[in-house]
């Protein structure tokens, strides 16, 4: 039995942390042992018990502590591992050279799943036997812009639970729970409420919107920073009759099925995986040129894509789409196949498996 110890130092709850949650448990259900090596506060490690995994802890308190590494090779030795996946700044140094040290001399792999600069360019060129990237934009940057070879990096795309995401089960009640009459076109978005995920180009946009489809409404699920600046900025666009705020929802996929068209003007995303979970749902999308979005959306097949920050060209978008109900219809029915085809979590973690096996065939 092939076994994989996954690390991650971060504390928090994201789509990094998710991704590496659906890969263990799709990992775990085609007969592969996987433990999670975690801080112990942290949610990743929380979630993963509740999810039945193995979860081991360590403080990790730097990428320079000795006990961590210690702690890892007893690991890797104590628990036969084959492959160790990093997955953060601190833990891909830690357990990196715990790898490299080991005398079982386990596969390393990092996964990258931002699209920001990297620090540190030896957990990527030096320590891990392959880099996994969440989309083929942060390969380029890595191979292109960085210097890691090419041979080394690979692209593994973030997977969409299609059982979770499934317009023919999800329940029909955002439109109920809003008040709102049948013919009233709803264009949601959900992301954190960052100024990098454009809400405010969005903002911008609705007044030009409103003046050619006065029955649109817009939904913005999620909670973030940038509630306080987005309220003020909708008392000055005087469109608080028209944008309802849901604040943090936990039901995502409830709130996507009230949608008649996914938005999000986001100016820098590794892949996009919103866009992936509205096009699951059925639902057309509508983002921009940038980061990996291009990737998570088909541009006049699945949803439309526009310049960052260009704000008559969103308006002009969202506008032709509600105008438009047959190829708004089209584009999410193309949407959920692109999904199914090749962003499904199932895929992701056959891609992942096969990845791991060849290399620890390789080694051997």
């Amino acid at each position: 039995m092939l076994t994989i110890l996954h690390s991650e130092s971060s504390l928090g709850w994201g789509g990094q942390e998710n991704r590496t949650l659906h890969e263990c448990v799709g990992l775990k259900k085609l007969g592969v042992r996987v433990m999670l090596l975690c801080k112990p506060e942290s949610k990743l490690a929380e979630r993963a018990r509740s999810a039945g995994l193995e979860v081991k802890t360590h403080p990790m308190r730097s990428n320079r502590d000795i006990s961590a590494v210690r702690y890892c090779m007893a690991l890797i030795k104590t628990e036969s591992v084959d492959v160790v996946n990093t997955h953060s700044g601190d833990d891909s140094f830690i357990c990196a050279i715990a790898g490299r040290l080991s005398g079982r001399r386990p596969v390393v792999v990092r996964t990258r799943h931002l699209a920001l600069p990297i620090t540190s360019k030896i957990t990527y060129s030096r320590f891990p036997h392959r880099v996994v990237t969440v989309s083929e934009h942060v390969r380029r940057y890595l191979v292109e812009d960085k210097g890691i070879s090419k041979d080394r990096v690979v692209t593994v795309p973030t997977g969409i639970d299609l059982e979770r995401f499934d317009p023919s089960s999800a329940p029909d009640a955002l439109r109920a729970e809003l008040g709102l009459s049948a013919r009233e076109l709803v264009v949601g978005t959900v992301a954190i409420l960052r100024r990098k995920k454009g809400h405010h180009i969005l903002l911008d946009a609705i007044p030009s919107v409103l003046k050619e489809v006065p029955e649109a409404v817009f939904v913005f699920a999620g909670d973030g920073p940038q509630r306080k600046n987005i309220e003020d900025r909708i008392k000055e666009l005087a469109v608080g009759a028209k944008v309802r705020l849901l604040g943090f929802r936990s039901d995502v996929p409830t709130v996507l099925k009230g949608l008649d068209l996914f938005v999000l003007p986001t100016l820098e995303e590794a892949l996009g995986t919103s866009f992936l979970e509205a096009a699951a749902m059925g639902k057309p999308t509508i983002g921009t040129r940038v980061g990996g979005v291009p990737e998570a959306i088909a541009d006049g097949k699945t949803g439309l894509l526009v310049e960052p920050e260009d704000k008559s060209a969103l308006a002009s978008s969202i506008i032709r789409l509600l105008k438009d109900e047959r190829l708004r219809r089209s584009m999410g029915e193309e949407g959920r196949k692109m999904v199914e085809k090749d962003f499904s979590t199932e895929r992701m973690v056959e891609r992942m498996l096969e990845l791991y096996t060849g290399l620890v065939k390789a080694r051997v």
